[in-house]
């Protein structure tokens, strides 16, 4: 069983920055990879970007080039700096970990608020 606790969410204007960190504790030596991921009003939770245990980067087209996702093995954590931040990223933002037994873990999610 792993828990992921979200941190660094908030209400920023067009244009600036945040950072999102998620700590896991549990069945740490299981996890693959872990990511973030955001649903929007009204909307699908969609993927944002993604790590795996190797190192392997992925970002979904909207956040390439404004957010960095980064792994602390060490603290088990997972962060996604945001920059360059649009209203449209507003939205509940999801840590989750993926692990070897094919299950994947969500965390309780942070909101982010971009005004124009």
């Amino acid at each position: 069983q792993v828990q992921l606790v979200e941190s660094g969410g908030g209400l920023v204007q067009a244009g600036g920055s945040l950072r999102l960190s998620c700590a896991a504790s549990g069945g740490i030596s299981s996890i693959v990879a872990m990511g973030w991921y955001r649903q929007g009003p009204g909307k699908q939770r969609e993927l944002v970007a993604i790590i795996s245990s190797g190192g392997r980067i992925n970002y979904a087209d909207p956040v390439k080039g404004r957010f960095t996702i980064s792994g602390d093995n060490a603290k088990n954590t997972v962060n996604l700096q945001m920059s360059s931040l649009k209203p449209e990223d507003t939205a509940v933002y999801y840590c989750n970990a993926d692990v070897k037994e094919l299950r994947r873990y969500w965390g309780q999610g942070t909101q982010v608020t971009v005004s124009s």
